[in-house]
C-alpha cells in the first residue's frame, strides 16, 4: 500500500491555519492525506483577561479541538508571541520538528503580512525546510530525527485580509475552490472562542467569523465560485517545481490564474 501523503500546515498562532487554509486541508483529508497542524506559539499574548500560562492552555485546547474536526494532529512549537525570530537556535528547533513530522508538502505563512510573527514564521519555515535534508545540520536535540530525503513542496497562504504591510492586495498564484468544505472550515475557526473578546479589544473587530466569510467569498468571486483560498508556491532553487498540491486535489479543484 502506498503511504498517505503527509501534509503540514504551520503558521504563527492558533487560528491562523483555520483562517487561511483549513478548507484546503479538509479537501486533502478527503483525498486520504495525513494532516498535521502546527503553531509556532500557543497564543500567550492574545488576551486581556488571563495570564500567559492560562491563555496558552486555553488556546492549545482550542487548536486541538479544531484540528480534531478534520482528523489532524496538532503540535505547538512553544515559541512565544512577538518573540519569533529567524535566528539559528530557532531554525534548529523548527528543523527538528520538520524532521520528526516528515511532511511531503508544507503550507505556511506568507513572507509579507501585517505583523512580524507571521513574516518570521514564513522565513523560518522556508529556511528550515532547506536544511531538513542537510545531514551535517545538527539540531542539537536528544535523539534527533534523521534528515529528510528531499525538500518538501512549499506553499504560502494568503496574508491576513489579502494585503501586505502597505495595505496593497497580494495576488494569489492559484486558488482552491473550498465551497464544499467551507462549513467545516468555519466550524474549525469557531473552536477558537477565546479570540472574539481579544480581537474586539485589540483590533476593534467584533466579527470574527464574518471576516472569514467575506474573505473566502472574495477569493471565490475572483474565480467564479462561492468560496476559495489563495496560494502561492515557493519555487526558489532547489525547492520542488511541480504543483503537488493541485495534483493531490485534482486540477478541477485548483484553478490556475
Amino acid at each position: 500500500m502506498t503511504p498517505a501523503t503527509r501534509i503540514l500546515a504551520i503558521h504563527a498562532h492558533p487560528d491562523d491555519v483555520e483562517m487561511q487554509c483549513a478548507g484546503t486541508l479538509a479537501l486533502l483529508r478527503e483525498k486520504g492525506c495525513h494532516l498535521t497542524i502546527a503553531t509556532m506559539t500557543p497564543g500567550d499574548c492574545g488576551t486581556a483577561e488571563y495570564d500567559a500560562e492560562t491563555i496558552s492552555a486555553i488556546r492549545r485546547s482550542e487548536a486541538k479541538a479544531a484540528a480534531d474536526l478534520i482528523g489532524a494532529d496538532y503540535h505547538c512549537l512553544e515559541f512565544r508571541d512577538l518573540s519569533i525570530f529567524n535566528d539559528d537556535p530557532s531554525r534548529r528547533r523548527v528543523v527538528e520538528f520538520l524532521r520528526r513530522v516528515r511532511p511531503d508538502l508544507v503550507l505556511t505563512a506568507p513572507p509579507v503580512d501585517y505583523m512580524a510573527d507571521h513574516e518570521n514564521t514564513s522565513l523560518l519555515v522556508r529556511d528550515a525546510l532547506f536544511a531538513t535534508s542537510v545531514p551535517n545540520y545538527a539540531t542539537k536535540q536528544w535523539e534527533p530525527a534523521p534528515p529528510l530525503d528531499k525538500i518538501p513542496h512549499l506553499y504560502l497562504v494568503d496574508p491576513v485580509d489579502g494585503g501586505n504591510s502597505e495595505g496593497k492586495t497580494v495576488p494569489a498564484s492559484f486558488y482552491v475552490n473550498v465551497t464544499s468544505t467551507f462549513a467545516i472550515k468555519r466550524a474549525m475557526l469557531a473552536c477558537h472562542a477565546s479570540q472574539r473578546n481579544w480581537l474586539l479589544r485589540q483590533h476593534g473587530m467584533d466579527e470574527y467569523l464574518e471576516t472569514l466569510d467575506r474573505w473566502s467569498a472574495k477569493r471565490g468571486q475572483e474565480i467564479g465560485v462561492a468560496h476559495a483560498e489563495g496560494f502561492r508556491q515557493y519555487l526558489g532553487h532547489p525547492y520542488p517545481q511541480t504543483n503537488r498540491l493541485l495534483e493531490l486535489l485534482g486540477h478541477w479543484q485548483g484553478l490556475i490564474m
